[in-house]
Formats: C-alpha cells, structure tokens, sequence
C-alpha cells in the first residue's frame, strides 16, 4: 500500500539573484557592543560574553551572562561590531529576533534584552515567559 501524497514540490536553483545574509538571532545596539567590549578587555583569555537560561524568578525564566574562553560544541556564535557573544542551547529559541541593550544610570547599570518573543514579565524584569510554538500559532504572530 503506497502513502498518498497531499502535494508536489519542486525545488529550483536561482541564479540572478543575490543570496540574502541570514539575519542574526540576536543584534546588539552600539552600547551594548561598548559595554561587551570593555568587559571583554578586563578579562584575558575571553572571547566574549555567553548568555544562557535558566529557571528563577516569579515568572519562569532568567538570562544568565558569563566570560567564555572557548566556544561549545552547540553553541550559536553572534559577531557583530568586533565582539563576541554566544547563545548556549537551551537560550536560543527565548532570543530570537531579540536586541541586546545596555543602559547605565545613577543606580543601575545593565544588559537589557528586547525580546519580542515575551508575553510576560515579573515586576522586577528578571524572569519572563515566551510563547510556545502553539501559542505562537493561536497568536497569529
């Protein structure tokens, strides 16, 4: 008994046009790109900063950051501007499409992650969730 098939699909190769860059999983602005710059700087033997996941806080999720010296077998690699950051495993689905910040103030200073991807946050913006495919799908977005 052969399986039905609910369409063809053909694939062609396209010459004339250029390739398009794949887009990055995660952009930084300019400040955050100074900030990772001078962090890097102070600690010898780093290759840049790695954010990670992890669960904490009221509302599920929390990013981590840590020097790296070398990168992991499964790690997504984001050079932008001359730095370095990478995305372990388990964070790079939360990062998609997201814009890494930093902002500096009388009392703060910190990374901030623009995640377009969050449907909530805890009062104190340390934790947050983000869709699953499914809500996604039910979203529309």
């Amino acid at each position: 008994m052969s399986a039905s098939k609910a369409a063809g699909a053909t694939v062609r190769a396209v010459t004339r046009r250029k390739p398009v860059p794949p887009r990055a999983a995660l952009t930084l602005t300019p400040a955050a790109v100074q900030r990772i710059q001078s962090l890097v700087s102070q600690k010898p033997g780093t290759i840049g900063l790695k954010i990670g996941v992890k669960q904490r806080g009221c509302n599920g999720l929390s990013y981590t950051l840590d020097y790296v010296k070398e990168r992991g077998k499964f790690d997504e690699v984001v050079e932008q501007d001359g730095v370095t950051v990478l995305m372990d495993k388990k964070a790079q689905l939360t990062l998609l499409g997201t814009e890494m910040d930093f902002k500096e103030d009388k009392l703060s200073s910190e990374f901030i992650f623009n995640n377009p991807n969050i449907i909530g946050v805890c009062g104190c913006g340390e934790s947050f969730n983000v869709f699953t495919p499914e809500e996604k799908k039910k979203s529309g977005s």
